[in-house]
């Protein structure tokens, strides 16, 4: 059974404007899941629809089976969300904020503390973790918010332009738990502008354009024979 399904998806803004237009795809357990479109593609509005943050017009959005509209606490205590740019809460610390959200997802305390340990180690921030989130460059608190969305070990991860302010070791160890995160069967759907990351990084990739999808399939079906990069300028490199 997917992780996720969407499909036939429809959100209209206006009379005028559809950011998407009946996109269906699905993401399977073990999936890194690249998607790509110019900006105002429709990128941000499938994920906000995915994890249940936007409504839609029409179509239909499953979480390991779960539909999003009718079952939307069991989707949700089954996936993590990075927005492009989160909101934070400057005034607790990172250690506070990590189990707050840990503390929602009834996270039992030693097992939380194993994983933040682990994840916070391997991005840098062990350090940092008992300083107000104020405090933290746009970079750490990227980092923060990577750790809080693996705390609870959730079935989809997804996630907005997530390597926006990394630095490459970062970027290195983030691709590197992506991959240990799907290596238990859990999936990540993510979209990003870096082509050479989803490139490198991911083994399905869909490409969007005015809300259209224009490709979708494993790595290596989207690119055929050229770079994503020449693929993506053909199908959508319109502007």
């Amino acid at each position: 059974m997917p992780i996720l399904a969407i499909e036939e998806l429809t959100k209209t803004y206006s009379q005028n404007f559809t950011a998407v237009d009946q996109l269906s795809l699905t993401v399977e357990p073990g999936d890194i899941f690249g998607f790509i479109g110019h900006n105002g593609a429709g990128k941000t509005t499938t994920l906000r629809s995915v994890v249940g943050a936007l409504s839609f017009d029409r179509g239909k959005i499953l979480i390991d089976g779960f539909d999003i509209q009718q079952h939307p606490l069991e989707c949700k205590q089954r996936l993590a969300y990075l927005p492009d740019n989160p909101d934070l809460y400057d005034y607790l610390t990172g250690e506070q904020y990590i189990n707050f959200i840990a503390d929602i997802f009834e996270i039992e305390t030693a097992v939380r503390q194993e994983r933040v340990e682990a994840l916070s180690q391997r991005l840098g921030l062990m350090d940092q973790l008992g300083n107000l989130i104020s405090s933290y460059s746009h970079g750490m608190k990227q980092k923060l918010t990577i750790i809080a969305a693996l705390v609870h070990d959730p079935k989809l991860l997804v996630m907005d332009e997530p390597f926006v302010g990394l630095d490459p070791e970062a970027t290195y160890h983030v691709k590197q738990l992506l991959h240990a995160h799907c290596a238990k069967g859990n999936a990540v759907f993510f979209s990003t502008h870096v082509l050479e990351v989803a490139e490198t990084l991911c083994n399905k990739i869909a490409l969007i354009d005015h809300g259209k999808l224009k490709r979708c399939g494993t790595t290596e079906e989207v690119r055929g024979e050229q770079t994503l990069e020449e693929v993506f300028l053909k199908v959508v490199g319109h502007e």
